[in-house]
């Protein structure tokens, strides 16, 4: 039985570095979270179900808290600055961006199974 997945806390550019270089290994999800956001909330709750041994590490952006990172990664990755937002990275580049309901486990699950 799958366990619930622990979001990883990115909160650093370190923090953000050593995720990318993950990324080279095997593909990752950086999610942006709005802790005001009531779609925030649900969009958190789908990515709590990547709980499958194949499912990628999600490391989570609270934009509350870390809106100078947030930034950043939309401007390194050249990806529009949405929150909530999941962002699949695989060798260090984004291959699939959602924002609010688009937010689904099974569209990330798909997006690693192609990119592999």
């Amino acid at each position: 039985m799958p366990v619930e997945t622990a979001l990883q806390p990115l909160e650093t550019q370190q923090s953000l570095h050593a995720a990318v270089a993950q990324s080279h290994v095997r593909p990752i999800v950086l999610f942006k979270h709005s802790t005001a956001c009531g779609t925030s909330a649900w969009a958190r709750r789908e990515v709590l179900d990547l709980t499958d041994p194949d499912d990628p590490p999600v490391y989570e952006v609270v934009v509350q808290h870390a809106r100078v990172l947030s930034n950043e990664i939309a401007s390194h990755f050249a990806i529009k600055h949405e929150s909530p937002q999941a962002i699949v990275l695989y060798r260090g580049r984004p291959i699939f961006q959602a924002s609010h309901h688009r937010v689904k486990a099974e569209a990330i699950r798909e997006a690693v199974t192609q990119a592999q």
